[in-house]
């Protein structure tokens, strides 16, 4: 076996080939270490407010309290999160995965379609939200079996009087909080107090139950939940924890989580490698104001920040942002697209650091390759399998490729998830026999056994980290009368990787661009909205009428 992982010669010193995934019971079981050894650490804190480990360890026994005490959900039953980074959002998760339910992460810049199809696909009994996105909620909750809404602003965890003025301030001045009405909705402050009245029963929660459903596209462009384990994410923080250990350092971390925690890359490197480690986790609501984030980052000393590629390049293009103390820094890592060599090289003169790449997937907790963290400088890998992890090159007929050849990149090891939500047939053609999980993403492995992405085998788009599935856009632009024909590719941009182009072919010759992205702003969230927009009299199409949408791709643009 041993010779088949070249990587292992090549194993930063101090990193195990093999972790123990059964080392914890289950995610809530690292917490209850995490409050054991550092409850009087700061835990996590946003907007100046600083909660806890032994706080969080309170709130979340009570929300946890008040979801099967108040509401009486049952093992299994699946609660959505609908908000962006705040101190609601580690309270609410880690209450709901001590409940033994399962966490359904929502982006809440969703649209009122996107949100409808997750809701009533995941089944969920509950969903909590944010003011800001409570609009979205309403206007989808009669299609949905949610039994409670459950509601909070912004600076509902702030105190006072600083919580009630951004309340104040994000709905009458910046008027950030459309009206909403959900009958029978309680407030999250509220629910926390109901909950403290209720004993939390002993919950059996094993290492097979389904801790998230973390929902990613396809290529049917219907969104699918990737079953994520509570095996999946003890295994993926452990594989982190090990690759990362010799530079941190327990109980005296503090990271920057600028990615929403909503999304798998900040919810398993800075959500629970870091908790495990008692690590201080910074979080930033609103990343886009870079002056804001910036003069946040001068606040205090940090020692780790996460991010994608147009993150790391927003920072270093935003004045003050070269005037930090970066002294403290000993870790960056950069995942979710790739991490473009001109903002690497940037990152290391301005910072000192290294900004170290990683690859990974939804579908696999997410890290499945990390670059070691003592890498000089860039290097154009996504790095090496981590410890427990196989990864090969396959050919279209699946057998294995040797070094340097081009194939597609599969992962095999204890994070890759159980399968997508109530879609076996998706799962087979994603998971082999083998237990191989096939990432789409076309790749080489050289003779010491780092990894390259060379292209990817789907027609996905990948946009700042998210993906954006064609056939998605494609079936919105569709939906207006005066289009006949439409296909989505991905275009290279300088500040998110790729941007969404729609080649149109009209049906109504009056059509115009800015009509196309005012229908598609009301229907997709702001990743996937195309930035082009182009009118052809046709498309290139196969034999069998299938749009050639690499051909759109790959050739000069026509008008």
């Amino acid at each position: 076996m041993t010779d088949q992982r070249p990587w292992l010669a090549n194993y930063p010193a101090g990193v195990p080939a093999e972790i123990d995934p059964e080392q914890y019971a289950s995610v809530p079981a690292v917490l209850d270490e995490a409050i054991a050894k550092f409850r009087d650490r700061p835990a996590f804190s946003n907007m100046g407010r600083t909660i806890t480990y032994g706080e969080l360890d309170a709130r979340s026994r009570d929300f946890a309290a008040y979801l099967l005490g108040e509401l009486k959900l049952k093992k299994g039953d699946r609660v959505a999160i609908m908000m962006p980074n705040c101190l609601q959002y580690p309270i609410a998760t880690f209450g709901v995965l001590r409940a033994g339910l399962t966490v359904v992460n929502t982006n809440p810049m969703y649209t009122a379609r996107e949100l409808r199809h997750q809701l009533v696909d995941s089944g969920a009994a509950a969903v909590l939200v944010m003011d800001n996105f409570g609009k979205t909620v309403q206007d989808v909750l009669a299609d949905t079996q949610v039994k409670q809404v459950i509601t909070t602003g912004l600076g509902d965890l702030l105190g006072f009087p600083k919580g009630a003025i951004v309340n104040f301030v994000l709905k009458h001045v910046k008027k950030m909080v459309p009206d909403y009405t959900i009958h029978g909705a309680i407030r999250f402050n509220d629910a926390i107090a109901r909950g403290a009245k209720h004993e939390l029963p002993k919950i059996s929660t094993s290492l097979e139950d389904i801790a998230f459903l973390q929902y990613t596209g396809g290529t049917t462009g219907v969104a699918k939940g990737a079953m994520l384990t509570h095996r999946n994410l003890v295994a993926n923080m452990q594989q982190a924890s090990a690759w990362i250990g010799p530079l941190a350092r327990e109980g005296q971390e503090t990271i920057i989580t600028a990615l929403p925690l909503y999304h798998i890359f900040a919810l398993t490197a800075n959500g629970l490698v870091f908790m495990r480690l008692g690590a201080k986790n910074i979080l930033i609501t609103n990343p886009r104001d870079m002056p804001g984030f910036v003069k946040e980052l001068k606040r205090e000393p940090f020692t780790a920040i996460t991010g994608v590629n147009t993150l790391f390049n927003g920072l270093l293009n935003t004045p003050g942002f070269s005037d930090i103390d970066f002294s403290p820094l000993r870790l960056t890592l950069g995942g979710g697209m790739a991490v473009q060599r001109a903002v690497a090289e940037r990152w290391k003169q301005v910072t000192g650091v290294t900004l170290v790449e990683a690859y990974g997937l939804t579908e696999t907790s997410p890290a499945a390759c990390i670059n070691p963290m003592d890498l000089a400088e860039y290097n154009g890998s996504i790095g090496l399998p981590v410890p427990s992890t196989e990864a090969c090159i396959k050919d279209e007929a699946g057998n294995q490729l040797p070094v340097g050849e081009v194939g597609e990149l599969c992962i095999r090891g204890p994070q890759v998830m159980r399968g997508y939500w109530q879609r076996p047939e998706d799962t087979t053609a994603a998971i082999d026999a083998d237990g191989w999980l096939h990432t789409g993403d076309m790749a080489k492995m050289d003779d010491k056994g780092f990894f390259y992405i060379v292209d990817r085998k789907k027609d996905m788009i990948l946009v700042s980290g998210f993906n954006v599935y064609p056939n998605e856009v494609e079936d919105v632009i569709a939906m207006m009368p005066g289009v006949l024909e439409v296909a989505a590719i991905g275009v290279p941009d300088d500040k998110s990787g790729e941007a969404v182009k729609v080649v149109i072919v009209r049906k109504d010759p009056s059509l115009t661009a800015d009509q196309v992205k005012a229908h598609a702003r009301e229907h997709l969230t702001g990743y996937k909205h195309p930035r082009i927009v182009e009118f052809r009299t046709e498309l290139p199409k196969t034999n069998v009428g299938k749009i050639l949408r690499r051909e759109l791709r790959d050739e000069p643009a026509k008008t």
